[in-house]
């Protein structure tokens, strides 16, 4: 249920709404927005239904909310959800932030000569992986921590935010210690325990859409991350599993403009893990900014001859530098910046 309140409502009164909810063992989310603030009562429907919210003080208005992902409507917050970050990093806002680096943190050398490869092409986060979920238990698995402590040491030498992987509950305090932003992978979307966990931290969480997920599985997804407290939540769209062996995914563009208009939440594209080969990355994130992403994640590697992973879909950084230059190029054509 949402309860919009009136323009000049008092902080006392919000709260002895949110009270009053809680009572009932319901949880209030309180959003405020530039013209009105809003309470998602979210809990048992047949205890929301029992009470007389119209008559609270401050209450101007209650309605339903009919999608099953409540938080993460469109109908619980109108406004669009910007992510902002201390460094004046946003996400959701006019800006398009690219995320660049390598699929795997394979050691410091590398990993800071990247950072400042693709720091100096525009990207303002750097993305790596520290722990890899791979298909096959043979492949390279990442570093754990010590590439967790290459990823800070090296946004500590080049001012660029961390976005790295999490994958189990146990790893959630230690990745968050280390990372700007919890990177939910494909192969996790539907691990609910995990998303719970990290719904309980303070921190942007990204979570990548599954292989064969359809978009009301996704949003919903979603909704256990914010339903425990965190509303800092940012979509990607990476590819899903179709019949074509063309490319190592389908990306599914069509997704951004359908999230936009059921979700306010900020959704990016990954057009590397999309197509699966380099030189499809650069026309799919052209065509990822015409249809309205929020921003863009690009595995960089100096050699991809020699990743340990994915360098099928790594950019070499003059590359990924005359992408950036291309998609200055075209993000104005559609109202943004990169």
């Amino acid at each position: 249920m949402i309860i919009v309140l009136k323009p000049n409502v008092t902080q006392k009164e919000i709260d002895h709404i949110s009270e009053r909810l809680k009572e009932h063992g319901l949880t209030a989310h309180v959003s405020k927005g530039k013209e009105r603030t809003i309470i998602g009562a979210i809990g048992d429907d047949r205890v929301i239904e029992t009470l007389p919210l119209s008559i609270f003080p401050g209450v101007e208005q209650v309605m339903p909310i009919l999608s099953p992902y409540k938080l993460v409507s469109r109908e619980f917050k109108k406004e669009n959800t910007v992510i902002e970050f201390e460094n004046g990093v946003t996400i959701g806002d006019k800006r398009v932030e690219v995320m660049a680096g390598p699929c795997a943190v394979e050691n410091a050398e590398n990993l800071l000569e990247i950072a400042e490869a693709v720091k100096s092409a525009g990207a303002r986060i750097l993305r790596g992986g520290a722990f890899k979920p791979r298909t096959s238990p043979y492949t390279f698995q990442g570093l754990g921590e010590e590439g967790l402590a290459y990823l800070a040491e090296t946004r500590k030498k080049t001012g660029l935010l961390i976005v790295t992987e999490v994958m189990d509950t146990t790893e959630v305090e230690l990745v968050a210690k280390y990372s700007d932003i919890l990177q939910i992978g494909t192969r996790n979307m539907q691990n609910f325990r995990l998303l719970q966990e990290v719904g309980k931290y303070r921190k942007p969480v990204l979570l990548k859409r599954g292989l064969s997920a359809t978009i009301k599985e996704f949003l919903m997804a979603a909704e256990y991350i914010m339903s425990r407290g965190n509303h800092q939540v940012i979509l990607c769209e990476r590819g899903i599993r179709t019949f074509e062996p063309s490319t190592r995914n389908t990306l599914d563009l069509c997704a951004i403009p359908v999230i936009k208009h059921l979700s306010h939440l900020p959704i990016i594209v990954d057009p590397s893990h999309g197509t699966g080969k380099w030189d499809y990355v650069a026309p799919m994130a052209k065509a990822a900014i015409a249809a309205g992403a929020d921003g863009l994640m690009i595995e960089v590697h100096l050699d991809p001859e020699k990743a340990l992973s994915d360098g099928e879909e790594s950019l070499k950084p003059p590359k990924f530098k005359a992408m950036m230059e291309e998609l200055r190029k075209i993000a104005p054509a559609v109202g943004r910046t990169i």
